[in-house]
């Protein structure tokens, strides 16, 4: 079963401004390596060698930089210049450039964690999933629902505002958060209506009651969002 990668590097990185006044946030450079290099090299550790990257902010910066990376990775280029279009529609449109994968191990650029990827994708396969969702209990605002004790998505919830969508029956409900790492079928991609600006999460949300999405826990690991710049300095100080 062949696994591609896909690095959600696209944003515009306003959440660590000023640090993006001059350059995409995958190049702000984080424990001696840009954040692209830090998702490549997770990638590379747990044998995946065909690795997609999007791109939008400073694309000529980022098409530098993958340019001269060290690995001998097969890297293409999900060309986003032209149009931002969120989670959902930016992997809708990078659908020809994995045509012989099975899997996607998809990984947002601002995440550094010590999760072990490999027991990630064998998780999803061996639970026969249509996507898997790195999950975590800590705090935030938003959150996913799982039914219980199946892991199944069944919802989503804003604890701030209150609102809660539920995509499926469920009892019992455990609250986790997502940690931007997760595993999809590349089949179920084709369930992406268009390649417009739409994200993940309400794909997600809309697919769950009629297809195995499912949660791993993965608590124990280290996991931090380095996408705001509070967050970022503290990591620094």
């Amino acid at each position: 079963m062949k696994v591609s990668g896909f690095i959600f590097a696209a944003g515009l990185g306003t959440r660590l401004y000023p640090l993006t006044a001059n350059k995409p946030k995958a190049l702000v450079r984080c424990q001696n390596k840009t954040l692209l290099d830090n998702a490549i090299d997770k990638m590379w550790e747990c044998g995946i060698r065909d690795i997609i990257v999007n791109v939008h902010h400073f694309a000529d910066m980022m098409l530098d930089a993958l340019r001269q990376h060290p690995h001998a990775a097969n890297i293409r280029i999900s060309d986003e210049r032209a149009y931002l279009r969120d989670t959902a529609g930016g992997l809708k449109f990078a659908e020809p450039l994995w045509m012989d994968s099975d899997l996607l191990l998809l990984y947002n650029v601002d995440i550094l964690s010590d999760i072990d990827l490999s027991k990630l994708i064998d998780h999803h396969i061996q639970q026969q999933a249509e996507a898997t969702l790195a999950v975590r209990h800590r705090l935030t605002q938003r959150y996913f629902l799982f039914n219980e004790p199946d892991r199944q998505l069944c919802g989503w919830e804003n604890v701030k505002t209150g609102e809660k969508i539920l995509a499926q029956n469920a009892g019992k409900q455990d609250r986790l958060a997502f940690s931007g790492i997760h595993v999809i079928n590349t089949g179920f991609t084709h369930a992406i209506p268009s390649v417009e600006k739409s994200s993940i999460t309400r794909f997600y949300l809309e697919n769950a009651n009629h297809h195995r999405i499912i949660g791993y826990p993965h608590d124990a690991d280290q996991w931090l969002d380095v996408g705001k710049f509070e967050e970022f300095r503290n990591l620094l100080s």
